[in-house]
């Protein structure tokens, strides 16, 4: 996801910065963000030649690269503890004037917000994947986040061609909490035989004009990432975000979609 996020404001005309745990990390998204770029050029997206684009790439391991930055967009793993530990260290660096995102999925912007000492220049901002495909960024204001900051996010995320939707802070937002509703319920059909992978997706994208399926899209976005949303909202809305049996045994074996070549679909060759 971060990757993802580099390309798309990199794309728009910024400088960026990313920011990973070591240097091998660093290399990793280094090389993704450039085939993406590469993608992006064959594709016609952007006339600009891959040198200049990666001029304005940098690549770092210390949260202090960020002490000159306008916007520093979170996007550690849906871990409450890590992503607070992330944020506290970013924003001890950042300049006051400067704005701090999330990019979780789930996580209550408030909850995130505790142990800031500048809640005001906090919210969400939460992409979806694959980023460069996607239209949309879900913008979620916390209880403390400034009116100024919630109308540059607008314009931040219009200015990267893509659209927002602003939502206060909720469990799930409103995309995580109907995405993840409905990829549970077909995960339970699937369990009990209801009908095959294929076709409970096929019954979504061609009776309801979604662009990928329940099952489809929970490879895509990793079913360890999809359970830990589910236990989270479990917690906070109740047993109809129950995670269903097979989708722990399979996060259990370490089958997690896309990332690990095998989910609900077999992805060696994709």
């Amino acid at each position: 996801m971060g990757a993802g996020i580099a390309h798309a404001f990199l794309l728009a005309g910024s400088s960026v910065r990313v920011v990973e745990r070591d240097q091998d990390a660093a290399n990793t998204a280094g090389d993704r963000i450039r085939a993406s770029l590469e993608q992006s050029i064959q594709r016609g997206s952007t006339t600009e030649p891959l040198t200049e684009l990666i001029d304005r790439l940098s690549l770092a391991t210390r949260v202090e690269e960020f002490s000159d930055a306008a916007l520093v967009v979170e996007a550690v793993p849906e871990e409450l503890a890590l992503k607070r530990d992330a944020l506290r260290r970013v924003e001890a660096v950042l300049p006051a004037g400067a704005a701090l995102a999330s990019n979780t999925s789930s996580m209550s912007i408030d909850a995130l917000a505790d142990e800031l000492a500048r809640p005001g220049r906090f919210l969400g901002l939460h992409f979806f994947n694959p980023v460069p495909a996607s239209q949309l960024v879900e913008i979620v204001l916390g209880t403390s986040t400034d009116a100024a900051l919630a109308a540059d996010a607008i314009g931040w995320v219009e200015a990267i061609g893509k659209t927002p939707v602003t939502v206060h802070d909720a469990p799930g937002f409103a995309s995580s909490r109907l995405g993840v509703a409905l990829g549970l319920e077909a995960i339970r059909m699937l369990e009990e035989g209801v009908a095959s992978a294929e076709d409970i997706d096929a019954a979504m994208t061609l009776g309801y004009k979604h662009p990928v399926g329940p099952l489809r899209l929970t490879d895509l976005v990793g079913l360890d990432v999809r359970l830990g949303i589910a236990e989270y909202l479990h917690v906070r809305l109740g047993p109809r975000f129950e995670p269903p049996a097979l989708l722990r045994r399979l996060v259990a074996e370490g089958t997690l979609g896309r990332k690990s070549g095998q989910g609900f679909y077999t992805w060696a060759d994709e």
